[in-house]
């Protein structure tokens, strides 16, 4: 065995931009150098002349690097092998900026982190997946690509935490295999070893998605996790679920106690599929619902189906969340719902002649829920950016965020169940600091020249407002460089609009300077609470009864705030403003 002293790294260029790398003493990860514009060659890994494991995709560095990503070498820490490269030209500039290393520096470089939303440490990431409670700490995966800030090499990445605020990386739990990448999923814990892996087991099902010549298939696969969803032992005779749609994905997997039997509900095409099952392993199909329901813009993904409680009432109906890429009501992906009943088997919209939205801004998908979440809560989790503009957005070391969580529960306004998304109590315990400003009135303009000293970027104002007979209620997010994002309750209308098209680096996308608009029911006495976290402004109205979530990237913080009247006035009668952080 070669000792630390003996690696090295030494490159063999053949023909047809076909390259090998020898390595000598292989070290836990080769650092390889990324350039997120430069197309993707292809690297796997070979010992003994033979391929281990899939080829990744990576967009190595041709004439400037634009960050690292580490390579896992840990299999074969100390060993000499190869790593084939194809694809990439003999002039390229990677292969004098590749190195053998025994950590990789996961250090935010990024001036448009979040500072209390989740976000991978590095690379890119789209939809939740598998979120589970368990034992006292919340478990999340996501879609994501360990090698590089674009999509690709479709991973269970993981994280978890305590308190829905501050989230621990904790590495790469499911990953590609012959079936294909790892695309979208869920995960339950199996209390009684109904699949026979063992009491407790964590079980994860996702979509195998494999590419061919002949054409994409899709499929449902199953692993299983005996140390509380840290790792993953996949099922020798995936997939469990099949079919001959193309689209056809994203599982989501509950128990339905009455009947004492397992729920798959995965999304094909633009219908969701419901299957049953007792054992986890065997599945049969029971019914299908969309046909002439909801919006059908766009693919139907990543559903989810829960039992929420009625407030006021001893009450609970079924919601079946749905996500649409594309179909939003501003274009791109969103979040519609649709309530009802389900016996176990089949669900029945109640409202088959409306379209109802989870969220009213742009940036808000890919929403599921917690499995076994404390107390008899429904805790959503949503992915916080657009197809329409997520490979460009101005961040480099990683893309994707997702929204704060979110309690879901029923209400009824003029006879119709609505879903409320009321912020999760637990972002509470992000606060810092708290200002709060006098009451005002506002009859022409009104101007907070600071909100907090030191802001950088992360913070809450929890609002209420008295109307007295203006016809809009205006106020605007602004910093010195005169940068804003407008927002205003249209008295007349009953609407709350959010206009983010000055606010900041808004360039990168034709399809990203927009103007969002929700339904309000009460604008007479308002609250309302806006989480605004460096780049997105996530706003909750009337405790949740409408949410507009959309990505901002300011140059420098939002730090003023100015109010305006038009025709009557109102009255501010509370606003705290709060620091937001974690507190790791």
């Amino acid at each position: 065995m070669a000792n630390a002293a003996e690696s090295s790294v030494s490159v063999r260029h053949l023909a047809n931009e076909q390259n090998i790398v020898f390595v000598k003493g292989a070290k836990k990860y080769l650092l390889l150098p990324v350039q997120d514009n430069a197309p993707e060659s292809k690297v796997c890994i070979v010992v003994d002349n033979r391929q281990q494991g899939v080829v990744a995709n990576v967009r190595l560095a041709r004439d400037q690097v634009d960050y690292y990503i580490p390579f896992d070498l840990s299999a074969y820490e100390g060993k000499d092998i190869s790593v084939d490269i194809q694809g990439m030209p003999e002039s390229s500039l990677c292969w004098e900026k590749m190195s053998l290393s025994d950590t990789f520096d996961m250090t935010n470089r990024e001036k448009f982190r979040p500072v209390y939303h989740h976000t991978p440490a590095y690379g890119w990431m789209n939809d939740p997946n598998g979120m589970f409670y368990k034992d006292g700490v919340y478990h999340l995966y996501f879609q994501h690509n360990p090698y590089g800030s674009t999509w690709g090499n479709m991973t269970w990445g993981h994280s978890t935490t305590t308190d829905l605020v501050n989230w621990n990386y904790e590495g790469l739990a499911i990953k590609p295999d012959a079936w294909g990448a790892v695309f979208s999923g869920s995960a339950v814990v199996d209390y009684d070893n109904t699949a026979g892996f063992g009491k407790n087991a964590v079980v994860a099902f996702y979509t195998s998605a494999k590419s061919s010549p002949w054409g994409d298939t899709q499929s449902q696969s199953m692993a299983y996790s005996l140390d509380n969803g840290k790792t993953f032992v996949k099922y020798a005779y995936n997939p469990v679920v099949t079919s001959s749609k193309r689209d056809f994905r994203d599982p989501k997997v509950f128990w339905y106690a009455p009947d004492k039997h397992w729920v798959m509900i995965l999304a094909g095409g633009q219908e969701m599929d419901i299957y049953s099952s007792k054992n986890l392993k065997d599945w049969k199909y029971e019914s299908s619902f969309g046909a002439k329901q909801g919006a059908h813009g766009g693919v139907w993904e990543c559903p989810d189906l829960v039992e929420l409680p009625v407030e006021g009432t001893k009450e609970k109906k079924w919601v079946l969340i749905c996500n649409i890429n594309p179909g939003g009501p501003f274009g791109g992906n969103a979040a519609q719902y649709f309530v009802g009943t389900f016996d176990g088997k089949k669900f029945v919209n109640e409202s088959p002649t409306q379209t109802k939205w989870m969220d009213w801004g742009k940036d808000h998908y890919a929403t599921v829920t917690f499995s076994n979440a404390p107390g008899g809560r429904c805790i959503a989790l949503g992915w916080m950016s657009n197809w329409q503009y997520q490979t460009v957005l101005p961040t480099l070391q990683y893309r994707g965020s997702n929204t704060i969580a979110r309690d879901l529960t029923l209400y009824r306004q003029d006879g119709e169940l609505l879903l409320r998304c009321a912020p999760s109590p637990e972002i509470e315990k992000a606060r810092m600091q708290k200002v709060s400003v006098p009451s005002f009135k506002v009859s022409d303009s009104y101007d907070l020249a600071s909100l907090l000293e030191g802001n950088d970027g992360a913070y809450e104002i929890d609002m209420t407002i008295k109307n007295s007979g203006a016809s809009k209620i205006m106020f605007t997010l602004s910093n010195d460089k005169g940068e804003k994002v407008n927002m205003y309750y249209d008295i007349m209308r009953k609407q709350f609009v959010m206009d983010r098209s000055e606010s900041g680096k808004v360039d990168f996308s034709v399809d990203f300077p927009a103007v969002t608009v929700a339904p309000v029911y009460d604008t007479d006495n308002i609250r309302l609470r806006l989480f605004v976290d460096r780049t997105s402004i996530e706003a909750f109205g009337e405790g949740g009864k409408f949410v507009m979530t959309n990505q901002v990237f300011p140059t420098e913080p939002y730090n003023k705030m100015s109010f305006v009247s038009v025709r009557g006035n109102f009255t501010v009668k509370s606003m705290d403003v709060y620091k937001l952080g974690n507190n790791k």
